[in-house]
């Protein structure tokens, strides 16, 4: 018949077996808000330097919106950023 060793006993109830019964706090996120102003060419020329930075695909701002000022046109990103 089988009988358990004592070393199997140990490994069983030692602590650093048994992962952390603690949770870990999620992580929360907040809504920001971009909004860009500009001549409709420097306004896509940083669209374009933000994502080179790695901070938000072109795709996920609005369609520019005419400002009523000649030549102005306004963008919106809206993104949910990492609160710690």
């Amino acid at each position: 018949m089988f009988q358990p060793s004592d070393q199997d006993a140990t490994a069983s109830t030692h602590p650093s077996a048994h992962p952390s019964s603690a949770p870990s706090p999620s992580p929360r996120y907040e809504t920001v808000r971009h909004l860009l102003f500009g001549r409709p060419s420097v306004v896509q020329g940083t669209i374009k330097h933000l994502y080179a930075l790695n901070y938000a695909e072109p795709n996920e701002w609005s369609k520019p919106i005419p400002t009523g000022h000649p030549h102005e046109v306004m963008v919106v990103l809206t993104k949910k950023v990492r609160v710690d």
